[in-house]
């Protein structure tokens, strides 16, 4: 198996050494990971902000007040943002600990999985924090629709939009350059 076998890139020719950016497999993964923690500088804030914001609460006075059932969707909440932390973070350690290891290709194909697992799992955690704030502020029936709202909300712009352009790319790929223009 090659490593074009292995990973999802754009940018890659199926089998080929070198990518459509005529870049080494080397620099194919430097800019591979650099690209993904980018994306995770993103998202960690964000999801580090939401988990501490939710262990909070239940040290608030007005926890005790909740229903068994708006206590169990802050269970599955505080649980999902907690593992979707746990997700985004693993790819830092996991740095640390293969560094210099000659891993790169297992970090980036590890961290990219984890990503898109600790993505899954914010957007559960986000659905439900929007279910319990509508709840408390207006009644269950609506926190319902607005959950339901929120969650294709998430898989239309964070799953469909983005496969819709992933299957063009693929059903439509881009004609080979020649020899004499990659050497330009």
């Amino acid at each position: 198996m090659t490593r074009s076998d292995r990973f999802d890139d754009e940018d890659e020719l199926p089998g080929a050494r070198y990518s459509r950016r005529y870049e080494s497999d080397a620099q194919q993964l430097d800019r591979n990971w650099s690209s993904l923690l980018q994306e995770l500088r993103v998202v960690q804030t964000g999801v580090q902000l939401l988990t501490g914001f939710l262990m909070t609460l239940p040290f608030q006075s007005g926890f005790a007040a909740l229903s068994n059932n708006e206590k169990g969707l802050y269970l599955v909440t505080v649980l999902a943002s907690i593992a979707a932390t746990i997700l985004l973070v693993a790819p830092v350690s996991m740095h640390r600990l293969l560094f210099r290891r000659r891993q790169l290709d297992r970090l980036v194909l590890t961290a990219h999985r984890f990503a898109l697992a600790g993505l899954l799992l914010l957007g559960v955690s986000l659905t439900g924090v929007v279910v319990l704030v509508v709840g408390l502020v207006v009644n269950s029936t609506v926190a319902t629709i607005a959950g339901i709202c929120t969650a294709v909300l998430f898989v239309a712009i964070w799953l469909i939009y983005p496969w819709r352009f992933r299957r063009r790319a693929t059903r439509f790929p881009e004609p080979e350059q020649s020899e004499q223009h990659r050497n330009e």
